[in-house]
C-alpha cells in the first residue's frame, strides 16, 4: 500500500477520515502534485500552490458540497480540483475536452459557482446564503475565498456593504498575498499592509465597521491555526471575515521569488523551478500587446497629453513598458473596469488622449460606463483590446468574441481590428492625432505576424477597407487578425480556384466601407464574411445588414463564433471547432466555388 496519503483521496469525505496531524503530510503531496503536472502540462501555478493549506483546511471544517465553497477568479482552485474527486484527470486540465482551469458547476457539484473574472465571489456566496436562510437551511455554511487584488474592486465592495446588513451565514475569507497577477495597488492594499503589522488597526478595521465577525491576520499556512479559526467561525452566525496571510508560490522557491512570472509559468524543471525557456528568434514576430506597449511609449514620448490606463494588467497588456517609461502619466488602476473607463472619460474632457488598455473580456464588465460615461458624450476615448477573439486554453471565460457585436451596436464608436503589427501601430497613431469619436481597437493574444514590424508611422483613413487579393467569383470579408487564416486557406487552393477567390481586409466593422462594400457587391456572385467573433449581430451581420438596405441579393455565408460559448483548448483546435481554420475555411470556399 502507498504511502502517500493523497493516494487514497478522491473526495473530501476521504479527507476528512485523516488526522488533523497527517495534514501537513497532505500539503505537501498536494504541493508536489501540483507542481509535477503544471510543470508539464502548463497552466496557473503560484495562486493554487499559495493556499494548499486553506483548500485543505476548508474541505476538512466544512462538510462541502452541502457547504457551499466560491472561489473568487478560480486561477488557486486546482488544490481544490484535485481534492474532489478530478486528480486522476487533472493531466488533461485546460485542454481540449479535458477539465476547465477555473471553476465550472457543469464539472462537478463541488464547483458552486463558476467563476473566471475577479470579485464575485462575495455576491455569488451571499446569495446562496440568503436563498439558505429563505428555505430554513440554517446550518448550512457558505464560503467565500477571495484575495487582496480582488476585494479592492468595486463588486466586492457592493458585496461586502450588503452582506453587513444581513442575517446571512457568510464566511469571507481573504487571500491576502499582496498580489493578484500584477502587484495589488490602491489605498486598499495600503491599509492592508498596515493592518498585518498593526493590531490596533485589525480591532478597528473597516471590516468590523461594516458588521462582520472579524478575526485576523492569522498565517494561512499554519494548518492548525486554520483549523482552529475555521471550526470556531463554524460555530457563528451572521457575516463572518476571516483574514489570512499567505505567500503566492509556496513551497517552489522560484515562484515565491518571482510571483508575477509564476502566475503562469508556462513549462519547468519541477526540481529546481526553472523555467524551460521556449526557443526564440530575432526573426520571429513579436507580441500584440508589446507592439501596443512599445507604441505608447513611442507616441506619448512625443505626445505630451498621452496617458496610459489599465484595470490590473500592467504586464499582460505591457503598459508595463510606459509606467517604467512615463511612470507618472501611465496608470494601473486594480481590478476596476468600470473605474478605469470613466477615469479615461474624465481625462479625455480635459484635453487628455486616454489609451484604455482593457482585455476583450474584461471590458463586457465596463459596458455601461463605455456607453454612458464616454459614448453618449462623444469622448474620443481609445480603447485597446488585448486578447481579443479566441484565447485558447483559458476557455469560455476569457474568449474575447462577443466584443465586435456589443460595440457596434453603440452610436458614436468606432470599431476597428488590425490585420498585423503594422496596422495596430498605424491606427494608435492616427487615433492619438485627434479623432472625434471613441475608438476601440481589438487585436489578439499572442505572436503576430511580422518581425519586422517597427515601421515608420502611416495616418489610416476611418473607415476604409482594402483588397489584399483580387479575384473573379467570391470574395471573402475579413477583419482582423484572422484574415491570416485566409490567406492560408487561399494557398490551400489550386490555381484556378485562387484566381476566383478575392480576399478584402474590411479593417472597420464602423464605420463600415460602404463604397468599397458597393463595388463587391457589385463584383462578385457570393461573398463569404470571416470573423474571430461571434456571428450574432458581428461583423458579417453588419454585412448582410448593409446588402439588406441596398436591395443585393447574393448569397452570403457569414463564418465565426457560433451561438454557442467555446471552452478551452489550443486557438487552432478551437478554430477548427468554429469552423474558422484555415482547412475549415478552404472547405467553404470550394463549397461556394
Amino acid at each position: 500500500m502507498s504511502k502517500k496519503l493523497l493516494d487514497h483521496i478522491t473526495s473530501p469525505a476521504d479527507l476528512r477520515r485523516l488526522s488533523a496531524e497527517q495534514l501537513p503530510q497532505l500539503a505537501g503531496e498536494l504541493r508536489d502534485f501540483i507542481i509535477d503536472i503544471v510543470s508539464v502540462k502548463e497552466g496557473h501555478l503560484g495562486a493554487s500552490l499559495g493556499v494548499v493549506e486553506l483548500t485543505i483546511a476548508l474541505h476538512y471544517v466544512f462538510n462541502t458540497p452541502e457547504d457551499q465553497l466560491v472561489w473568487d477568479v478560480g486561477h488557486q482552485a486546482y488544490g481544490h480540483k484535485i481534492l474532489t474527486g478530478r486528480k486522476e484527470v487533472f493531466h488533461t486540465n485546460r485542454r481540449l475536452g479535458g477539465l476547465s482551469g477555473f471553476p465550472k458547476r457543469k464539472e462537478s457539484i463541488y464547483d458552486t459557482f463558476g467563476t473566471g473574472h475577479s470579485s464575485t465571489s462575495i455576491s455569488a456566496a451571499l446569495g446562496m446564503a440568503m436563498a439558505s436562510r429563505l428555505k430554513g437551511e440554517t446550518e448550512k455554511q457558505h464560503v467565500a475565498v477571495i484575495g487582496d487584488a480582488s476585494i479592492a474592486s468595486g463588486m466586492a465592495f457592493e458585496g461586502l456593504n450588503h452582506a453587513g446588513v444581513t442575517d446571512a451565514n457568510l464566511l469571507i475569507v481573504l487571500n491576502d498575498n499582496a498580489i493578484g497577477i500584477d502587484p495589488s495597488v490602491g489605498a486598499v492594499k495600503e491599509y492592508l499592509t498596515q493592518v498585518k503589522t498593526n493590531r490596533k488597526l485589525a480591532r478597528n478595521n473597516i471590516i468590523k465597521a461594516l458588521n462582520f465577525d472579524y478575526t485576523g491576520p492569522i498565517d494561512g499556512h499554519d494548518l492548525p491555526a486554520l483549523l482552529g479559526e475555521l471550526s470556531r467561525l463554524k460555530k457563528i452566525q451572521g457575516p463572518k471575515f476571516l483574514h489570512i496571510i499567505t505567500t503566492k508560490g509556496k513551497g517552489l522557491k522560484k515562484a515565491e521569488e518571482d510571483q508575477v512570472r509564476y502566475h503562469a509559468p508556462g513549462k519547468f524543471n519541477k526540481t529546481t523551478g526553472e523555467i524551460i525557456p521556449k526557443p526564440v528568434s530575432e526573426k520571429d514576430p513579436p507580441k500584440y500587446q508589446d507592439v501596443f506597449g512599445h507604441t505608447i511609449v513611442e507616441l506619448a514620448e512625443k505626445n505630451e497629453r498621452i496617458v496610459g490606463i489599465t484595470p490590473a494588467m500592467p504586464t499582460g497588456s505591457s503598459l508595463k513598458f510606459m509606467m517604467k517609461a512615463i511612470p507618472d502619466r501611465a496608470f494601473d488602476v486594480g481590478i476596476a473596469e468600470q473605474h478605469a473607463v470613466t477615469l479615461a472619460a474624465g481625462m479625455a474632457t480635459q484635453g487628455l488622449i486616454s489609451f484604455c488598455n482593457i482585455y476583450s473580456t474584461f471590458l463586457q464588465r465596463a459596458y455601461d460606463q463605455v456607453i454612458h460615461d464616454v459614448a453618449l458624450q462623444d469622448l474620443p476615448v481609445i480603447f485597446c483590446l488585448d486578447r481579443a477573439g479566441i484565447v485558447g486554453q483559458d476557455g469560455a471565460t476569457h474568449h474575447g468574441v462577443f466584443d465586435l457585436a456589443y460595440l457596434r451596436c453603440i452610436p458614436n464608436m468606432i470599431v476597428y481590428a488590425p490585420a498585423d503589427e503594422t496596422d495596430l501601430r498605424n491606427i494608435m497613431y492616427t487615433a492619438q492625432l485627434g479623432l472625434s469619436h471613441p475608438i476601440a481597437i481589438r487585436y489578439p493574444r499572442g505572436k503576430g505576424i511580422t518581425p519586422h514590424w517597427r515601421q515608420p508611422f502611416t495616418k489610416m483613413t476611418i473607415g476604409r477597407g482594402k483588397m489584399v487579393k483580387p479575384g473573379s467569383d467570391i470574395a471573402i470579408l475579413s477583419i482582423g487578425s484572422i484574415a491570416k487564416n485566409v490567406t492560408l486557406a487561399i494557398d490551400n487552393l489550386t490555381n484556378n480556384q485562387k484566381v476566383k477567390t478575392a480576399h478584402y481586409d474590411m479593417q472597420f466593422v464602423k464605420p463600415l466601407d460602404e463604397s468599397l462594400l458597393h463595388k463587391i457587391f457589385g463584383q462578385y456572385r457570393a461573398l463569404i464574411t470571416l470573423e474571430d467573433g461571434c456571428v450574432s449581430g458581428g461583423f458579417g451581420s453588419a454585412v448582410v445588414e448593409f446588402a439588406a438596405r441596398n436591395g443585393y441579393k447574393k448569397d452570403i455565408l457569414t463564418l465565426g463564433i457560433p451561438d454557442t460559448f467555446i471552452e478551452q483548448g489550443t486557438v487552432n483546435e478551437l478554430h477548427d471547432v468554429a469552423e474558422i481554420s484555415p482547412e475549415r475555411i478552404a472547405a467553404r470556399i470550394l463549397e461556394f466555388l
